[in-house]
């Protein structure tokens, strides 16, 4: 690292053309080949993927996407000729492949005659779906209200996140300026983190020809990269900048933090990686698209870091030290460290600090109990949307689990799915049920619709009751699908799959921890706290999302949120777990004393890290702003897990726990030192015991 650091010091100006050349590259080819996005819903093994590739087999157009048109009036009879005007009208739309006429359908028209709709066949693309929405919009009005469903007509509703994005950018660099008084010193960070991020979008859309991504990646990928970007940049510039305070020449200061924060860098974003590739456990090709795609993007970030910020810091290094030394030369005057006060003030308090923290995180992780996997239907849509206008319509006119109605399928005879049809009517769960109509040689369907709307707990055991009980009675191959039986077959995957995922990311970590730090408790110590940090965050998540917290629309969380958080807030958390540790560590050995090692690591990093805490919680709590409910979820369950972990975790409890452990944090045994391989990120010095100066911290 201090070569690389040498040889970006030497030649800033060539690493510099190197990435402006890789970024106009990869924006070039991207922008020739375009991006082949495509969502891959497969869920192999389950009965809803069985169903549906039965369908594509044997009776293609009963699988065909859809879009419902929902129409409402005082009167639907005599609203009928602008009615059936209008589905004329929207029949002849692009991505319309067919439209049916509600009026020659049985139980198309509510039993009030005031809500009515018709399913129009959809092919098209997502700004097709926002020009029916238009369409639907304009017609609405003097009497009769049109309103859309289906997920084509919910993803064109939702917002591409850039207003997000852009408050997250300004609030970052806002923070940076407060920290570094520079606007110049404060913009090196983020101008690698736009590098990094923009090229990893663009190969990530030439990968995407590859490997099939999903079309929802940009964002995550932007909350995640962004993040992670300044958050890295700003661990190294600060030690840069640390070193040139302590009167370090910028060549030496460069070479330092290279040498130790670039190397903290590069740990704390292979654990992330590490942590990404535990998704792969889960089985699903959307969650391993995710994970690909996010661990590139870290992968880009750190390359940045380490080669693109060191050249940035010799080009712009003068004038980033005359900054620099100004500010030193009045901090000099300020009395004393006030993080080496604060760690003084854990430690004379440390078993009551561990004891409330921990009752603390314990009591915020507490919805988890009764946490609710699924995906969000309408009803969770946001007032005055085409989709939650329609799916009120629905609930009114016909019950709310006519928005989740659900697909049985008989391959056999009729009489099979007849007597299949008499064992679903029975239920009390059940609100209707269709007799079976064939859609193929030898298969039926019955469309289900149960008492309960799509997300509620009661359509999750009513689909378990019928293929685990009802239907296993009966005669003949019946199988359960549709879109809400599938959204219920992926929690139950994510629920069924979730202790090996967690085996394998904590498992993973604690050893290559154990490794750099050469201790059987610090690992220990990081993985139990980092376990808290995430259930505390995702019990605020289900607190807020699951039970309707702040006016927000209650449903379930999204299945996708708990183990996609897990996986970056684990490796994430292990940045600042990283930072500080290997600070301690590296007194610790130049010292030997345990309770010094922790307040001078804690008073050489704890602004750092607060301040790039602060960034990270901008960036993704700017996500609440999104239109998307996942994309809602991850920014505040993230934002608060960084929050959580920064300021609780890191500047409380790991002082607190630290000084309890006193020098058996550091104990490894013998045998097992001996047959570890050696890896440090920060340099170990030779231990001694000299006089120490005071702490001071700028």
């Amino acid at each position: 690292m201090a070569r690389l650091s040498g040889w970006t010091q030497r030649r800033p100006l060539i690493a510099l053309f190197i990435w402006v050349l890789v970024f106009a590259g990869a924006i070039g080819a991207s922008a020739a080949v375009g991006s082949a996005f495509e969502d891959d819903n497969t869920m192999p093994g389950t009965e809803s993927q069985e169903l549906s590739d039965l369908l594509d087999e044997r009776a293609p157009d009963a699988n065909d996407s859809t879009v419902q048109v929902v129409f409402a009036a005082d009167d639907v009879a005599a609203e009928r000729t602008r009615i059936e005007g209008f589905l004329a009208d929207l029949a002849d739309e692009p991505g319309i492949a067919g439209v049916n006429d509600p009026f020659a359908e049985y139980g198309a028209v509510s039993e009030d005659g005031t809500v009515g709709y018709a399913t129009a066949v959809f092919d098209g693309t997502t700004a097709q779906a926002g020009d029916l929405i238009a369409k639907a919009e304009a017609a609405s009005g003097d009497g009769v209200a049109f309103a859309l469903g289906g997920d084509a007509v919910r993803e064109a509703g939702e917002g591409g996140g850039g207003a997000a994005e852009g408050i997250g950018m300004l609030a970052a660099l806002v923070i940076l300026v407060l920290m570094f008084g520079s606007l110049l010193a404060a913009s090196v960070p983020l101008i690698t983190a736009v590098f990094a991020v923009g090229t990893a979008f663009c190969l990530s859309m030439l990968v995407s020809h590859v490997v099939t991504l999903p079309t929802f990646l940009a964002p995550i990928m932007f909350l995640i990269g962004f993040g992670v970007g300044v958050d890295y940049a700003l661990l190294i510039f600060a030690r840069f900048r640390s070193e040139l305070m302590g009167g370090a020449s910028r060549k030496a200061a460069a070479a330092t933090a290279l040498d130790t924060a670039g190397r903290s860098v590069l740990f704390a974003g292979s654990v992330v990686i590490v942590a990404l590739m535990g998704l792969f456990a889960l089985g699903l090709g959307s969650l391993q698209a995710v994970a690909i795609a996010v661990a590139l993007t870290v992968l880009v970030t750190m390359l940045a870091s380490v080669t693109l910020l060191p050249a940035l810091l010799a080009l712009f290094g003068r004038r980033i030290e005359r900054s620099v030394r100004k500010r030193a030369a009045k901090a000099r005057r300020a009395p004393g460290s006030r993080w080496v006060g604060w760690s003084r003030f854990v430690e004379q308090r440390a078993w009551l600090a561990i004891i409330i923290v921990t009752a603390g995180l314990a009591a915020l992780a507490a919805p988890l109990a009764d946490l609710r996997l699924g995906f969000a239907d309408a009803g969770t849509d946001a007032e005055g949307t085409t989709g939650r206008e329609a799916y009120d319509l629905l609930s009114e006119g016909f019950g709310e689990g006519f928005n989740g109605p659900l697909m049985v399928v008989t391959d056999g005879t009729e009489a099979e799915a007849t007597a299949a049809y008499t064992a679903i009517d029975a239920l009390d769960t059940v609100e209707q049920v269709s007799p079976p109509f064939p859609i193929g040689a030898d298969l039926w369907m019955s469309t289900v619709v149960g008492t309960a709307g799509p997300a509620d707990e009661a359509t999750v055991d009513l689909v378990h009751e019928l293929r685990d009980d009802v239907l296993d009675e009966v005669e003949g191959e019946q199988l359960v699908g549709g879109s809400t039986a599938a959204a219920i077959d992926f929690s139950d995957i994510m629920i069924e799959k979730a202790p090996l995922f967690l085996l394998f990311v904590v498992g993973l970590s604690l050893l290559l921890l154990m490794v750099v730090f050469r201790s059987i408790l610090i690992p220990v110590k990081a993985a139990i706290l980092n376990l808290l940090t995430i259930g505390a965050s995702l019990g605020v998540v289900a607190w807020i999302f699951q039970e309707g917290a702040f006016g927000v629309p209650a449903g379930p969380v999204e299945a996708f949120v708990p183990v996609m958080a897990f996986a970056i807030i684990f490796g994430l958390s292990m940045d600042y777990e990283v930072f500080l540790m290997s600070r301690m560590r590296e007194e610790y050995l130049r010292t030997g004393d345990a309770r010094d090692a922790v307040r001078r690591g804690l008073a050489s990093t704890g602004g750092v890290v607060t301040a790039a805490a602060a960034i990270m919680m901008a960036v993704f709590g700017s996500f609440i702003l999104d239109d998307a409910r996942l994309l809602q979820q991850f920014g505040i369950g993230m934002a608060v897990a960084i929050f959580i972990d920064a300021f609780v975790i890191r500047c409380l409890l790991v002082p607190a726990i630290m000084k309890v452990m006193g020098r058996a944090a550091w104990w490894m045994p013998k045998g097992l030192d001996k047959v570890l391989p050696h890896l440090t990120v920060e340099p170990e010095p030779e231990p001694q015991r000299a006089a120490r100066e005071p702490v001071e911290v700028h």
